[in-house]
């Protein structure tokens, strides 16, 4: 199924423009760079201070797991390798596919984003970028659909436990400062 659908969008939605805009969506998803730069701008705003610390830890442990563990335990080829008519339009990433790296980083990034302290239209910018980079390594050939999904749902998994601690510190720290000496 997953390289059926590698086919029918090569056949049928590839275009110059696709061609040109993909590879650079994918680029801002590289080791989680555009959202780590999110991450330190919340750093430096005393309201958004930890969230930017959440997404950080969160993303490394995404990291830390998908692509460091999971990857190797799972060993799922890429697509190109499954299949070598595929046209690649990037340089073939190493490693293996499953779970998306890209797809996880950057759903992690927007679910704890959704909790930060921000306007609406920010938040849905967020999961609007999130989808456009996971989107980007399909159309690109360097994951499969499946892969993306999983990897998305394992960001999803990852920031709602970092946002589980992130509240239970800001919980405790709070009860902190409203004590009597």
């Amino acid at each position: 199924m997953d390289l059926a659908i590698l086919h029918w969008m090569q056949s049928t939605l590839a275009n110059p423009f696709f061609d040109t805009i993909f590879p650079l969506i994918t680029k801002l998803g590289e080791h989680g760079a555009i959202w780590l730069v999110i991450a330190i701008i919340l750093i430096c705003t005393k309201k958004n201070r930890v969230w930017g610390v959440t997404m950080i830890v969160a993303i490394g442990c995404a990291w830390l797991i998908g692509d460091q563990i999971l990857k190797d335990i799972i060993a799922r080829p890429r697509p190109f390798i499954e299949d070598p008519t595929l046209t690649l339009l990037i340089a073939p990433p190493d490693g293996y596919s499953l779970p998306s790296g890209h797809s996880s980083s950057s759903f992690c990034a927007a679910t704890i984003l959704s909790f930060a302290y921000l306007k609406k239209g920010w938040k849905a910018g967020a999961w609007v970028l999130a989808v456009l980079i996971a989107f980007s390594r399909v159309y690109l050939c360097v994951h499969n659909p499946s892969d993306v999904l999983a990897g998305a749902a394992f960001g999803v998994l990852i920031a709602l436990i970092a946002v589980f601690f992130a509240k239970k510190f800001l919980a405790y720290w709070n009860a902190g400062k409203h004590q009597t000496v």
